[in-house]
């Protein structure tokens, strides 16, 4: 995985107890140039927490989903919108509806495994 892209981690949650603070906060210290998506917004490790894709200064290069299937339709919808060509689904954030929409546009779709572990990062 290039460092250097983009990832956009939707679902991501102030609280240190949650899956999305802990992937946010592990990929920024081992180097990655991500930023945070969360519903409720604030700030995490002094970064910015934007409440939704279309918030976001840049276009993310991939969206990582860490949000009930629900939130990953919703996700995709705007990914569509924006341009965005690649999603990587946590595990149990897939969505089959979601899955179908973005493969339909030609989106790179990730729907099994954990980023963290592909990765080596956990």
């Amino acid at each position: 995985m290039d460092r250097n892209k983009l990832i956009a981690i939707v679902g991501v949650s102030e609280n240190p107890d949650k899956t999305g603070f802990k992937i946010f906060t592990d990929l920024l210290r081992a180097g990655f140039k991500v930023a945070a998506v969360g519903i409720r917004g604030g700030a995490i490790a002094g970064k910015r927490v934007y409440k939704s894709l279309k918030d976001l200064p840049a276009k993310p290069d991939m969206i990582l989903t860490v949000v009930p299937p629900a939130g990953t339709d919703k996700t995709v919808d705007d990914a569509i919108d924006l341009g965005i060509k690649e999603i990587w689904m946590q595990p149990g954030s897939q969505s089959e509806t979601a899955v179908q929409r973005a493969k339909a546009v030609g989106m790179k779709v990730t729907e099994s495994g954990c980023f963290m572990l592909v990765h080596g990062i956990w």
